[in-house]
């Protein structure tokens, strides 16, 4: 538009300069066209002076028509594909970085979010093995607590039974039912006891026979025997063969080590 408008000046200045001289050309030809003469009329009886008659006025002219202005083709434009390319690669150069970039900050933001999550999920597991370790570290206290309760009442009880055993064993013993036990254990060994030669008519002997609650003889122990190794082995055979030794006539007498003092029947 610039470029017309520059143009267009100087060719209108061509026209208007064209116009003028052309118009000085056709005013210049009608003076130079000589004025027609008219022969004067006289009558003899008036004198008429006839004036001067004015030259006719110059034939009216279409005026021609002004010349279309001279369009001057545009020139054509220069061949820039090559810098618009070059800017189209440019342009998307720019814009693949940015993808990039922003592609590279997602996955940054990302791996900050996971780093983050998994962090959570560390304390979290932390923090429930803590409270868990604390529950059992708890509850091994008062299952601690629990079982030392029990086992002070137990005794308690195993103690006062212990007292109350004896109280009725020591009942026992005033009412000459322990002596009876021993004498009914002592027959029922004397039984099955068949002592040697060697075995002396003043001997005695005193023995600890264990026994279980069910009266089965577990074991024998010697503890003042001046007798020979025949007598002690007629002894021990005697007591095993016994077993079981007899229930005493009330519970609370039982003695899982009784004190046996044996003698040489007559």
């Amino acid at each position: 538009m610039i470029r017309e408008s520059k143009n267009l000046i100087p060719v209108s200045m061509a026209v208007l300069l064209h116009v003028v001289i052309f118009t000085t050309m056709i005013v210049a030809f009608d003076y130079a066209q000589p004025t027609p003469f008219t022969p004067l009329a006289v009558q003899a009886t008036l004198v008429t002076e006839v004036p001067e008659r004015a030259p006719p006025p110059p034939p009216v002219r279409e005026p021609e028509p002004e010349p279309e202005p001279v369009i001057e083709e545009p020139e054509p434009e220069p061949d820039n594909s090559e810098e618009l390319r070059r800017q189209a690669e440019e342009e998307k150069r720019r814009l693949d970085a940015l993808l990039e970039q922003q592609r590279l900050d997602d996955l940054k933001k990302k791996e900050a979010e996971e780093k983050k999550r998994k962090e959570r999920e560390e304390e979290d597991k932390e923090r429930k093995r803590v409270e868990a370790e604390k529950k059992r570290q708890d509850d091994i206290r008062r299952q601690r607590e629990e079982n030392e309760r029990l086992r002070r009442e137990l005794e308690a009880e195993q103690r006062q039974s212990e007292i109350d055993a004896e109280t009725d064993r020591m009942a026992a013993v005033d009412a000459g039912e322990l002596a009876v036990y021993t004498a009914m254990i002592q027959q029922k060994i004397y039984r099955n006891l068949n002592l040697p030669a060697s075995a002396a008519d003043d001997m005695k002997c005193s023995v600890r026979v264990r026994q279980a609650r069910s009266g089965d003889v577990l074991g024998i122990t010697f503890l003042g025997c001046e007798v020979d190794d025949a007598v002690k082995r007629s002894i021990e055979a005697a007591v095993f063969k016994s077993s079981p030794l007899p229930d005493p006539p009330t519970p609370n007498l039982f003695d899982p080590n009784i004190l046996l003092n044996l003698t040489k029947q007559q």
